[in-house]
């Protein structure tokens, strides 16, 4: 799933007081946690600044909410935070973000079995200490990169060589020799600057959700789409 088809492709003082004193969790198995933390890695890269929807979860425990450099989409929730993350912050925070920080932007309903969130914890302590194993970082090849792909990596059916807009749709040439027509509705267009990122002036096509038409072209920054679409309707 991470390897997608390039071509188709605040509360009362008292208990945040509690809270952020608290270390209160038995140990659990980062091994499985690592697998477990793949209901987050479409969101979250336990890599040092890989920044994706949340910020990177490679330095989280023991680190002051809502302060990792380089991530600027925190919620005014979680910048107003006064917690640090341990153990005990984190259950709560796995198990239901919006009832411990209400207003928080996290759209996730929470891991409900407690075992699951011992083992997360577990991982992503290791992951901070520098003591999670290599199979337990890239989850076998699903936890470091979630859902994104290397884009820089694609291949030549994913690689846009120029794009048409006439009426209602954009016609989509790839350096693999193929067109897709796609309805102007259906077609997103966005940037990645990480490391993943396309290069600049080659921007990438991707699948988008689970219709065929529907699809997202990825530019290394904003100032190259509007000079890369060409209307045109020969």
């Amino acid at each position: 799933m991470m390897r997608a088809s390039f071509a188709n492709v605040l509360v009362m003082a008292t208990p945040w007081l509690a809270l952020a004193s608290g270390e209160g969790m038995a140990a659990g198995d980062p091994a499985r946690g690592a697998s477990v933390f793949r209901a987050c890695a479409a969101c979250h890269a336990v890599a040092p600044g890989e920044h994706m929807t949340g910020p990177s979860l490679a330095n989280v425990w023991q680190r002051e909410a809502g302060t990792v450099v380089g991530f600027a989409r925190y919620s005014d929730a979680m910048k107003r935070a006064d917690i640090k993350w341990t153990g005990a912050t984190l259950d709560k925070w796995l198990n239901n973000p919006e009832r411990l920080l209400p207003g928080t932007s996290m759209s996730f309903p929470g891991l409900k079995e407690s075992k699951d969130r011992e083992d997360v914890i577990a991982y992503l302590k290791a992951v901070s200490e520098n003591k999670a194993s290599q199979a337990e970082q890239d989850g076998r090849g699903m936890v470091m990169r979630g859902a994104k792909p290397e884009l820089r990596k694609a291949p030549p059916e994913g690689q846009v060589t120029a794009t048409k807009y006439c009426g209602d749709t954009y016609t989509i040439e790839t350096a693999g020799g193929k067109t897709q027509k796609v309805w102007e509705f259906n077609l997103r267009f966005k940037t990645d600057s990480s490391k993943d990122g396309p290069l600049p002036g080659k921007p990438v096509i991707v699948g988008a959700g689970m219709q065929g038409d529907r699809a997202s072209v990825i530019f290394r920054s904003p100032e190259e789409i509007s000079s890369f679409i060409k209307r045109s309707c020969e």
